[in-house]
């Protein structure tokens, strides 16, 4: 196996009667002129929308802490949605899932590289003509971006094909993506150009500050602005572009990230939280993750130091951010202009004693920041509902004006007060994360023991994360068919894994007033259709279980008339073989082909 490394209508008018002629054409031409002054106010109203995604930052870990302009521009003048979460936690499949609205399984883009993922599997699977940038051109804006938008878009391919749906863009490219002081950067159609030594992002805020200039000489159509930065992702220098997975260490070169110098003295004394779940005594999780050794004590020291440079980096987002809202109030654009600002993934270091990384399914790596400020958007109010990033495309475009597409996997998300108070309403809203992962987790800090490599090839898993009055819940099943259930109620730290027969004591006779295999048989059948659903069936699955609609959320799927129907006859969550990518045949039971429904109140059986 090879491993690519890149560390890319027109209106008819009837003629009115009794009026001559020319009277007629003088009332169409002035009608028609109305409705074109119509459709340019109509226009001018159309919010501008600036999308900022950093890469890699984490929620659990503080970072957004150390971000005090942040804070102020955004956090503190808008809405925290602090339920928010990736869907896939790495890079790539999560940005296409945010762009296109759709879980991995439906892009098929499930890794950083090919043949499973990166720009060139975007472009393999028609992404590139149907994704959010084209969407918002079609819906009248002018579209601009810069900083990372896909692993393995590189100096080699960027134009093979170029990036659709941007009016302009300036792409940092691999294999020079995470170099923070020999950054490359690709600007519309030109050839791509080399920024060695200097910061990477300050080289993309000058960028940014461009585009909304540029975007500002076309005050007559509303612009959407995507700013990625790289930071506080690790620093990676790549020596080859592609190579076996095994010469990853002759491929690669992992290091904490580098601010730049006017940040490197920052935060001296700050320490990775020392919650429960930081470098344990007793190991927790499952498959891998529980053969983990507990990390020594030069070990955690490096980590504090690797996390100490993931905040520094973070600093010179927080000044472009600053630097973006000067700007916006200077031009007076504030009041028309939504602002938002996410992540791809999250990340750990430490907790569970795993190295500086992601691709888990613990609450570090998936549970990730989404801040939104902009017009009706509350000022200073924390969301409680459940969001995803496949939330996002049919969010912004709701926004623009613009048709929700049928094929999504999420919901728009509402912004202002009434509309998330509407959503906490019983049955309103999903109350479930469909998370997925296919191939290797990466370790991203040092190597301190030969017998835990760079790379761990059997990290492929399903999984849900439900959260709902009087529940909070994750559930996966991974490739090797080893299961996990948290009660985050209960274990907020996730240090007791309920199906690990370790632990099996532990677990409670029972659950929100039922027996404990009740409970368990409900999440399977759950996940069951999540991990193969679209779009409508990804946002309200009970549904699909139930079509008389009589079950709404985990509480009414818990009627005891349902049990021989979740119990005995459904089929479970279950793996053929663990694959480094989507491959449909090797992931068990389908619920399109396998599943069951049950309908008219009857057992299967006995209703036909």
């Amino acid at each position: 196996m090879r491993l690519t490394v890149f560390a890319l209508a027109a209106t008819s008018l009837p003629l009115s009667l009794g009026l001559s002629q020319n009277a007629d054409q003088k009332l169409l031409g002035a009608e028609q002129s109305s409705f074109k002054e119509h459709g340019e106010k109509e226009a001018r109203r159309q919010p501008n929308i600036i999308f900022i995604l950093t890469d890699d930052q984490d929620f659990h870990l503080e970072s957004l802490k150390y971000t005090p302009l942040i804070e102020k521009h955004i956090t503190n003048q808008g809405t925290f949605f602090k339920r928010h979460y990736c869907t896939t936690a790495i890079c790539c499949p999560s940005r296409v899932s945010l762009w296109t609205g759709k879980q991995a399984h439906n892009t098929n883009v499930t890794d950083v590289n090919p043949p499973h993922g990166g720009y060139p599997k975007f472009v393999k699977q028609g992404l590139n003509e149907k994704y959010l940038p084209v969407w918002l051109q079609e819906a009248g804006y002018n579209t601009y971006y810069t900083g990372k938008l896909f692993n393995a878009h590189t100096v080699l391919n960027y134009h093979s094909p170029y990036a659709a749906g941007w009016n302009g863009s300036d792409f940092l490219l691999d294999p020079y993506t995470y170099n923070y002081l020999n950054s490359s950067y690709q600007r519309n159609r030109d050839p791509p150009v080399s920024y060695q030594g200097q910061h990477t992002v300050d080289v993309l805020a000058n960028k940014a500050y461009g585009f909304l200039d540029e975007a500002l000489q076309h005050q007559d159509r509303p612009f959407f602005l995507g700013i990625a930065p790289v930071a506080p992702h690790s620093n990676v220098e790549a020596f080859a572009l592609d190579g076996d997975v095994g010469d990853i260490e002759k491929l690669v070169h992992f290091t904490p990230p580098i601010p730049a110098k006017r940040h490197a003295h920052l935060f001296p004394d700050v320490v990775v939280p020392r919650t429960p779940h930081f470098n344990p005594d007793s190991p927790s999780g499952a498959n891998w993750v529980r053969k983990l050794h507990q990390q020594s004590s030069d070990n955690v020291a490096f980590n504090d130091h690797f996390y100490r440079q993931r905040l520094r980096a973070l600093q010179s987002v927080d000044e472009l951010v600053d630097g973006l809202f000067a700007r916006l109030e200077g031009k007076n654009l504030l009041d028309n202009t939504y602002v938002f600002y996410t992540t791809d993934n999250g990340y750990h270091i430490g907790q569970h004693r795993l190295q500086p990384g992601k691709e888990c399914g613990f609450e570090e790596d998936i549970h990730i920041p989404l801040i939104v400020r902009g017009p009706g958007v509350e000022k200073g109010k924390v969301a409680d509902i459940v969001t995803t990033h496949v939330d996002l495309a049919p969010t912004i475009l709701e926004l623009a004006g613009a048709p929700i597409r049928a094929d999504f996997d999420g919901e728009a998300i509402p912004l202002t007060g009434k509309g998330i108070e509407k959503a906490e309403v019983k049955g309103e809203r999903h109350e479930h994360v469909t998370v997925e992962f296919w191939g290797f987790a990466a370790t991203e800090g040092k190597l301190w023991r030969k017998d835990e490599g760079r790379l761990i090839l059997n990290n492929t898993y399903k999984a849900l994360r439900i959260v709902g009055d009087g529940y909070n819940f994750y559930y996966s099943v991974w490739c090797n068919n080893e299961h996990e259930l948290y009660d985050l109620k209960a274990d907020p730290y996730q240090l007791v894994n309920l199906l690990h027969p370790d632990e099996a004591a532990k677990a409670p006779s029972t659950i929100l007033g039922v027996p404990f295999a009740k409970v368990i048989s409900r999440l399977d059948s759950l996940l069951f259709v999540l991990k193969s659903c679209k779009g409508q069936t990804c946002v309200r699955p009970w549904q699909a279980l139930h079509p008389a609609g009589n079950v709404l959320n985990l509480h009414d799927a818990l009627t005891s008339r349902f049990d021989y129907f979740y119990e005995t006859q459904q089929k479970k969550v279950s793996f053929n073989k663990c694959e480094l990518g989507y491959i449909v045949e090797s992931e068990g039971p389908q619920f399109e082909t396998d599943g069951l429904v049950y309908r008219h109140g009857l057992r299967w059986d006995e209703w036909v």
